[in-house]
């Protein structure tokens, strides 16, 4: 009895490979969508984090609302600068705080030290902290004002309605301050708005305080 020949189905192999490629442009249009879903996510969390810190920049900051000085011999020997947390600031801590300071000769540069601060008054403004433990790359904190006791040594942070007193030795940094001198600084806080100082310095220096800055 003869056999016959089956005839080879061509059509199914070009169909079979038909849909191994279907298939692999499936898993390759999905690799390709998830990387393309990390790569939005990554992008939306960066712009978050990025609208934060613009936030933060515009909204928060400090300003210098006063200066006074200390006379002795003819020289101003310390600088009390008065500062607070521009309207509706958020908290900002002075541990990282630069205080920039320039006498029109020489220009220096501050940090917070926690060797010179007081949460109050108890001496009067120039003589409640000890200006010799402050150099010419420090400066000190006196409280005035801080209703929920926020502002402490170990980390003095401002927030709204606080008042604090930046104290520095300005015959640490400038041997002192003498008459006629365009003094300028800023206080950089972390983020934010920075705060200004700029005032020149009587033609005589007689009393033991004076206002530089109001």
């Amino acid at each position: 009895m003869p056999f016959k020949r089956l005839k080879p189905d061509t059509n199914a192999d070009i169909g079979i490979g038909a849909l191994i490629i279907f298939i692999a442009m499936i898993m390759v249009a999905g690799v390709t969508a998830s990387v393309m879903i990390q790569t939005m996510n990554s992008l939306q969390q960066q712009a978050i984090k990025t609208s934060e810190d613009t936030l933060k920049d515009i909204s928060s900051g400090l300003k210098v609302t006063h200066v006074s000085g200390y006379i002795s011999n003819s020289t101003i020997t310390q600088l009390a600068l008065f500062v607070s947390t521009t309207a509706a600031s958020d908290d900002i801590d002075l541990t990282y705080g630069i205080l920039s300071l320039s006498d029109s000769t020489k220009k220096v540069i501050l940090n917070y030290t926690s060797e010179c601060f007081s949460s109050s008054v108890s001496n009067g403004l120039f003589g409640t902290l000890n200006a010799s433990n402050l150099t010419s790359s420090r400066y000190g904190v006196l409280v005035i004002r801080d209703i929920d006791g926020s502002c402490n040594m170990s980390k003095p942070v401002l927030n709204d309605e606080d008042l604090v007193v930046l104290l520095v030795n300005t015959t640490a940094c400038f041997s002192g301050i003498g008459t006629r001198t365009d003094v300028s600084g800023e206080l950089y806080p972390e983020h934010g708005i920075r705060g200004v100082i700029g005032f020149t310095t009587p033609s005589v220096l007689i009393n033991t305080i004076v206002d530089l800055q109001p």
